[in-house]
């Protein structure tokens, strides 16, 4: 008899980073590749998956602003950079035979659906891995925002926060050998303790309506699996 996912239905939250690979700028099909097998790998335990993207790889709305061009142009120009992600994922997906659907908070008929609630929870009845591209369609929202609303909204049961890093930690393990790394954190904590998880709304979201946040190494192979599995890897949020 096959094990039973721990967890039903998850929101994965990956950076565009996860596309880079080997290179400075854009999407790495290896890289895409890689992070479709570790999707999959969820998507095979019989747990529904929903996929948001960032576009760290591609173009941020904020560094975008910062540099000069106007904070709701640089926002959707943010969003236009998650599309393009959201369909490189997309695509390596439906090339390893996961069929998947994008819905965008943003219209283009052309390349992917509008975002309907209803429609999202039928494609997951369905067994297709849902990727929501473009956040909330609005400007002045992160991608994290973007994934704490989605999360909620289709009732998950955890947001799965993708790192470079096996946790949170109480200071940066790569400057300081001997920090502490947490295996399971309350919301109130890390607040006090000034823990960056993810930005202040999506945070602030997840600890109003009580939604699980975790925190683990996505490039340590297999590690999707376990999270999903109830394997305590990473840090848990509560």
């Amino acid at each position: 008899m096959a094990a039973v996912p721990h967890f039903k239905r998850v929101l994965l939250k990956l950076g565009g980073e996860s596309l880079l690979g080997e290179r400075e700028y854009g999407i790495d099909p290896k890289a895409a590749s890689e992070v479709a097998q570790e999707i999959k790998s969820v998507h095979d335990t019989g747990a529904q998956v929903i996929v948001v993207i960032g576009a760290g790889n591609i173009f941020r709305g904020i560094a975008g602003a910062a540099n000069g061009i106007e904070r709701s142009t640089a926002d959707y120009m943010g969003m236009l950079a998650t599309v393009m992600n959201s369909l490189a994922i997309q695509d390596a997906l439906e090339k390893i035979g996961v069929d998947t659907r994008v819905q965008s908070g943003l219209e283009m008929p052309a390349v992917a659906e509008p975002y309907i609630r209803r429609r999202a929870i039928r494609h997951m009845d369905k067994g297709r891995v849902l990727i929501l591209a473009a956040g909330t369609g609005a400007p002045y929202f992160t991608t994290d925002t973007g994934a704490a609303l989605r999360g909620l909204e289709l009732g998950c049961d955890v947001i799965l926060k993708a790192t470079k890093v096996d946790g949170v930690y109480d200071k940066d393990p790569n400057k300081f050998p001997g920090a502490k790394k947490y295996e399971e954190l309350g919301f109130m904590d890390a607040l006090k303790e000034r823990l960056e998880i993810m930005d202040t709304s999506a945070f602030a979201l997840c600890m109003d309506n009580k939604l699980p946040i975790m925190v683990f190494n996505f490039f340590e192979k297999g590690n999707s699996k376990r999270a999903v599995m109830g394997e305590k890897i990473g840090t848990i949020v509560k």
